[in-house]
């Protein structure tokens, strides 16, 4: 396995590659072929087991094939193991408690070198394929395969080290160093495969292993390359597409209630107004024995004001200017002799409505407009940003961020701050670049008194 995967690697790394040059060292490699063998003893050990029979797997020593077969086994038996939880419990069981070598396998320290072998890698890559088989069968994606076999050689975290249970006991691993699954559990976003169907795939996945359905997995093994790379990852381009409709609903939701609330504050306030004009025109025809006047009121729904509380009310908010003396143009007010006592009703029903627009786009304004405002309607698209405004650049390993606040792109150490936007109903922290977090932090603390 170590010859078959260093020839591999040469390949990729061709100086003047060509296609019957990269084919021929592909086969000559035979890393696919081994791919294909370990998936199929997994699949001879799934089928087995599905249809009720005992299973002994066993290897020279326990810790390699049986770790790769066992562990392939049991994530096409149980759905469980298919998810992000169920597949790292998967790995800490079948690889990490069982005892295979990491320390000796992975090269961690210098040793025998005939002890190095990917034996992990090859785990890796079989998982790989048949995610790209039954893509929406996986909860991970591509990526946190990827972050998982680069750590698993990085000694970054502890989580690798030491060749058996208790090496990593000895080593006081777990108060000496931080542990991977703290670190991707608090990046699961960018993990999450957006294909993923709970309910989508039987419990037992039946796979098809012939020839064309394994492939040479790029990103793994040329994501580095200078050339020109492909289109955005098909995941990535969904994840985003997920994400801003899971911002434009919530946002939906928000002026949808807000709108609802305006509605019936304005249905209240009117029939509050429609009571008190009634009662002032009973008080009115008691007053002067207008009866016929306060008749035509009531059906009217109309309140009839003395002339200077209708100035007062109605010029302050700037709804109108009273017209001239005796009459004005269709839709105005049109105030009578300074001496007159009342307006005519039928005037009123105009400053009325030119008195509630206003009003409306006063709150429209105070009370949706803020809100909107703080959730990004339209984000950039990915095509053609090479690097982050830190100046890193993009590429295949690397994802790309929106901000849900102004909708720009950026790395992940840019994007790592979580924030409540106003516009949202469920008011679930969003991820938010930097400076958009400042100015909502300092928001924040402007409006707390």
């Amino acid at each position: 396995m170590r010859a078959s995967l260093a020839k591999l690697i040469e390949t990729c790394q061709l100086v003047t590659p060509s296609m019957s040059g990269f084919l021929g060292g592909l086969e000559a490699s035979g890393w696919v072929k081994h791919v294909r063998s370990v998936l199929e003893t997994a699949s001879f050990i799934t089928g087995a087991v599905a249809g009720g029979a005992s299973v002994l797997v066993h290897c020279s020593d326990g810790w390699d094939r049986t770790s790769q077969t066992c562990a392939l086994a049991q994530l096409l038996l149980d759905p469980y193991y298919r998810t992000l939880r169920g597949f790292q419990i998967l790995i800490e069981k079948e690889w990490l408690a069982f005892g295979h070598k990491f320390t000796d396998r992975c090269g961690h320290i210098q040793g025998d070198s005939k002890e190095v072998a990917p034996i992990f890698t090859q785990f890796i890559d079989c998982v790989w394929q048949l995610l790209q088989i039954l893509p929406s069968a996986f909860e991970f994606n591509e990526r946190y395969l990827l972050i998982l076999h680069d750590h698993v050689f990085s000694s970054q975290f502890g989580t690798f080290i030491g060749n058996c249970q208790k090496d990593r006991v000895d080593l006081r691993l777990s108060e000496r160093t931080y542990s991977l699954w703290g670190y991707i559990s608090s990046h699961e976003r960018e993990y999450r495969n957006p294909l993923y169907r709970k309910d989508s795939t039987a419990d037992v996945l039946r796979i098809n292993l012939c020839p064309q359905s394994i492939r040479f997995w790029r990103g793994m093994y040329n994501r580095f390359e200078n050339g020109v790379h492909p289109r955005e990852p098909l995941g990535d381009l969904l994840a985003a597409t997920t994400e801003h409709t899971q911002s434009l609903s919530d946002q939906a939701d928000f002026l949808t209630k807000r709108i609802t609330w305006l509605k019936g504050e304005l249905e209240r306030s009117n029939s509050k107004k429609g009571i008190e004009c009634d009662n002032r025109i009973l008080e009115n025809a008691q007053q002067n024995g207008e009866n016929e006047e306060s008749e035509i009121g009531s059906k009217e729904g109309v309140c009839v004001l003395g002339v200077s509380e209708i100035e007062e009310s109605l010029v302050s908010v700037g709804a109108l200017t009273l017209g001239d003396e005796g009459g004005g143009e269709a839709g105005e007010v049109v105030k009578v002799a300074p001496d007159a006592t009342f307006i005519n009703p039928s005037h009123l029903v105009q400053g009325t409505r030119r008195l509630s627009a206003p009003l409306l786009r006063y709150q429209s304004e105070v009370c949706v407009c803020p809100a909107v405002s703080s959730v990004a309607l339209d984000w950039r698209s990915f095509r053609n940003i090479r690097e982050c405004s830190c100046s890193t650049p993009f590429d295949h390993f690397s994802r790309k961020h929106h901000c849900w606040r102004c909708g720009e792109v950026f790395c992940t150490r840019c994007i790592d701050k979580k924030a409540v936007l106003p516009g949202h109903l469920s008011l679930r922290p969003a991820p938010v670049c930097h400076p958009c977090y400042k100015d909502i932090t300092r928001s924040v603390s402007v409006d707390t008194p």
